[in-house]
């Protein structure tokens, strides 16, 4: 076992599977694939509501009914009920690419034209076909269809054009269409009886009459490429929407039988799937660049909007960094978006704006990807001026400015960084000072450059004379850095010369030479230490103040391609295209584990609490997220995590946190891994053996695991108000004391008196004088003849019996203010009497003592005995400070609960990162 493990995937949303719609009730849920899982939408705010378990391969085709889902991966197809799997259909040994849901019967299509018909009532009992219909082999099925009110009867469409009818009741062909010599994508039933529409490769779509085999009309798309998506409106207008290659869709009109409107790049890449919801003017789309659209046709002139919609990148990220605490993940990928990812709740996750690229585009009659920023290279972010002006820097590809961001509102901002306007070339490395007020770039023709972040103003730039040139670098910069104090600047060369300037002056104060051309640097600013990547493979570190290589590390045997220093300094994080991972501990300069991934890490980032670790691959468009286990786990074992000698081969992160290290692998296993993108991140699993004097719920107090401290169970409140009773009784103290009334009703006694004051008259009754004046001899406090309250025989009857379970449950029962009461009536008023240790107070606040004795020892109801605890030493301790009995039981309750005490700080040492990212993300 590594020292981090895998966790789970952010930023996918869908693939090229075509995506599954049901309608259950008034609410519309869409299932769409990510890989090796699926997910289910809500269409009404496009929220995710489930996520299913990961499967052994791809998913090639989704159908759903109700609470089943059916996946089709392989030669299998996975039958699901919500979230669980509940069977494996088997039958088929070639891959299977559609699935079609058949009143009480599913349809599975392969490759080689094998319908394989299965009864999905009841498949937990059989799991074998019900039927099998063989479609020959002169046949290539490419799409597959049921038209309305055709009873028993599906329609399959052909890659050399052709269309059968068949009945799977009778396993017979009934005809075939003659087709369009093109290849068949797409076919669907429209609201017309006997007509469906057919989507060609050639780019045209065939309205035709399936009952007379007649055409009734055929459009074009004006751009080329297949159509791969149909759908009807059923709204009442005669609406249909094909979508192509290209990631246009289109809207006809089927009265006027024209080009309604066109959305012209609604996907970056091909549609998938096309949908027009029922009786509602909405039509959903999805694609292969990772998203899922709504649009809405509710404009005067019917054209439609984009209503809401979900989208990751689709293209691999290849810069990372996290942000807001470690919340948020900061990406930045080839398709040209800048987005902001939450680990915490999905729905937050977005793409920031680069101001009306939309309009923009229509304007001026371009492309959105020829309006849109070149793809980021480097950026770096401040979280501390986010709300007085833009605290992001981004270096583009290719561009000779830097731009800026603000992560306040998620938009670029007004200001555009432009260094050596007289000889501009593009920019290469940046950086934000400590304090959030500068930013310094560096460029290719080596030139390094300080701008004000609030008005975008140059403050100087930073050169070398001895280089013969007014620049700092005779070549390209690969990096720059800020210390925490704004005292010294760092940039580092691609001819391999490191330079430190004076930060305010600008002057050159010292420089080193690494003796190779240099990829990357990477400062950490609390310990001083400069990380220099090298064409050597060689990751030097730097002590900036002492001018001197301080640590070498070397073990990677490709192109190193990100580093990132711990929040302490301690470790260094390293990724190669060989494939492997690996952590180096700064402090014993050595490689302290190392893991191998079948995909290689492209960019990596280690969260500030460093209990999560977010990695980019190559190909792949999500972000993968890894678990410290030396978080998650007691002291005592962190440190035989990473052996540091061993490479350990894991797979990427999936949807299963908790069996993705057990998942097969398959020769699609450098496809897309999905994502756990649930709206609240689950924490590994993590076994009760796992972590000693771990503090858990008492739910099975007959049954208590040994060592561990459990909990009451009781509201909070309860347990809170028993150190809080001073503040509460003050708090409701009235402000004045009651008021007499003015005049007494009639029906009351009153007495005359000289003032004028209303005096009612007592009520006279014998045994109330009997009681006052036995009260005027006798002892008011605990008597002998007074039977004991029911708080005191339950703790003498549970000392006698040496079981406290009893008393416990009773005074869990009563109110903060009666157990006060409780407590206050065994205390000793006149202690300096010499017979005081004689009295039954003291034998009662012994018996007190042994039960706190007892329930510490045992671990049990853990917060509420240590409110009982405090409210009892505040009450009784000058008491049994005065009384040896009582001393000598109090010091062994001191040394109980120290020990546990020390259990449970070293626990909460190792674990607080855990409880804390569990609280953030509402688990």
């Amino acid at each position: 076992m590594g020292i981090f493990e895998p966790f789970r995937a952010i930023g996918y949303i869908t693939t090229h599977v075509p995506f599954s719609v049901q309608r259950l009730g008034t609410e519309t849920f869409v299932t769409v694939s990510v890989g090796k899982a699926f997910q289910v939408y809500n269409s009404a705010k496009l929220n995710l509501v489930l996520v299913g378990s990961q499967l052994p391969k791809k998913i090639r085709a989704l159908a759903s009914y109700r609470e089943y889902t059916f996946a089709a991966y392989g030669c299998s197809v996975a039958v699901f009920k919500r979230a669980h799997q509940v069977a494996t259909w088997e039958g088929h040994n070639v891959k299977i690419n559609h699935l079609l849901l058949f009143g009480d019967y599913v349809l599975s299509l392969d490759v080689k034209g094998n319908i394989f018909i299965w009864a999905f009532k009841g498949v937990t009992e059989n799991n074998s076909p019900v039927g099998h219909i063989s479609l020959g082999n002169k046949f290539t099925p490419s799409c597959i269809m049921h038209p309305d009110t055709y009873l028993n009867k599906v329609i399959i469409g052909s890659q050399e054009g052709s269309l059968q009818l068949w009945n799977i009741s009778t396993k017979k062909k009934l005809y075939e269409f003659k087709g369009w010599s093109s290849d068949i994508s797409c076919c669907v039933s429209s609201p017309a009886l006997d007509v469906v529409a057919i989507g060609c490769s050639d780019g045209k779509i065939h309205i035709h009459n399936i009952r007379y085999d007649e055409e009734i009309v055929t459009f074009s798309h004006s751009t080329r490429g297949a159509v791969t998506a149909l759908s009807f409106s059923t709204d009442g207008q005669p609406l249909l929407a094909s979508g192509g290659s290209s990631g246009v869709i289109s809207i006809w009109n089927l009265e006027k039988r024209r080009l309604h409107s066109v959305i012209g790049e609604a996907h970056d890449c091909s549609i998938v799937s096309l949908h027009f919801f029922a009786n509602e003017p909405v039509l959903m789309s999805s694609s292969a660049d990772n998203s899922i659209k709504m649009w809405i046709f509710d404009t005067s002139d019917g054209d439609p909007r984009l209503l809401r919609f979900r989208s990751g990148h689709s293209a691999p990220p290849r810069c990372i960094r996290f942000y807001s605490n470690g919340r948020h993940i900061l990406s930045a990928g080839h398709d040209r978006a800048f987005r902001l990812f939450s680990v915490i709740q999905d729905q937050q996750s977005r793409e920031l704006s680069q101001r009306h690229v939309s309009k923009r585009a229509k304007k001026l009659k371009l492309k959105e990807s020829e309006i849109k920023l070149k793809p980021v290279i480097a950026f770096d972010v401040a979280e501390i001026r986010e709300r007085d002006w833009c605290n992001v820097v981004t270096c583009h590809m290719d561009t000779a400015q830097a731009y800026v961001w603000r992560l306040q509102n998620f938009v670029i901002g007004e200001h555009i960084l432009s260094p050596c306007p007289h000889n501009p070339t593009p920019v290469k490395a940046c950086a934000i000072s400590a304090c959030g007020n500068f930013a310094v770039v560096g460029t290719a023709g080596g030139w390094v450059e300080r701008f004000n972040l609030q008005s975008g103003i140059s403050r100087g730039s930073y050169v070398d004379m001895s280089e013969g040139k007014t620049c700092a670098h005779n070549g390209e910069v690969v990096g720059v850095a800020c210390d925490s104090i704004n005292a010294i600047m760092i940039s580092a060369g691609f001819n391999g010369d490191v330079k430190v300037w004076d930060f305010k002056g600008r002057e050159l104060k010292s420089r080193w030479e690494i003796g190779c051309p240099m990829v990357k640097i990477v400062y950490h600013r609390y310990n001083g230490l400069l990380a220099t990547v090298a064409d050597d493979l060689v990751i030097r570190l730097f002590d900036v103040v002492a001018l001197r290589m301080v640590r070498k590390f070397e073990g990677h045997t490709d192109r190193i391609t990100d580093v990132c220093f711990s929040e302490d300094g301690k470790w260094l994080l390293s990724s190669s295209m060989d494939g492997t991972l690996r952590i180096w501990d700064v402090i014993l300069a050595r490689q302290i584990d190392a893991i191998n991934v079948d995909v290689s890490v492209t960019a990596l980032s280690l969260s500030p609490n460093m209990d999560v670790l977010a990695t980019t691959h190559v190909d792949q468009n999500g972000v993968y997220l890894w678990v410290n286990q030396a978080m998650f786990s007691a002291p005592s074992k962190a440190g035989s995590y990473g052996s540091g000698k061993e490479i350990v081969s894991v797979n990427l992160p999936s949807v299963s946190t908790g069996n993705s290290s057990d998942s097969n692998c398959d020769d699609e296993a450098n496809n897309v891994n999905p994502q756990d993108v649930q709206d609240v991140p689950h924490a590994p699993s993590i076994e009760h053996h796992q972590i000693p004097d771990l503090v858990t719920l008492s739910m099975l107090p007959n049954h208590q695991i040994p060592d561990l401290v459990t909990l009451s169970m009781l509201p909070k409140s309860q347990w809170q108000s028993l150190i809080n009773l001073d503040i509460i009784k003050a708090r409701n103290k009235p402000i004045e004391p009651p008021k007499k009334p003015e005049k007494a009703p009639f029906f009351l006694p009153s007495i005359p008196s000289l003032s004028g004051e209303i005096v009612f008259k007592p009520i006279e009754s014998a045994e109330g004088d009997k009681d006052s004046e036995a009260g005027a001899t006798e002892n008011p406090r605990i008597r002998a003849d007074i039977p004991a309250s029911q708080f005191v025989q339950f703790l003498q009857r549970s000392a006698e019996e040496k079981d406290f379970v009893a008393f416990t449950d009773y005074i869990k029962g009563l109110s903060s203010s009666t157990l006060d009461m409780e407590l206050r009536i065994l205390q000793i008023i006149d202690d300096n009497d010499q017979e005081s240790s004689n009295r039954p107070e003291v034998h009662y606040i012994g018996l007190l003592l042994d039960y706190f004795v007892e329930e510490i020892k045992c671990k049990n109801n853990f917060e509420f005995i240590q409110a009982m605890i405090r409210l009892f030493l505040k009450i009784h301790g000058e008491s049994i400070r005065r009384q040896n009995v009582l001393k000598e039981k109090a010091v062994k309750l001191l040394k109980i609960q120290s020990a546990v005490w020390q259990k449970i700080d070293k626990l909460f040492q190792s674990t607080r990162c855990m409880v804390t990212f569990l609280s953030n993300s509402q688990f």
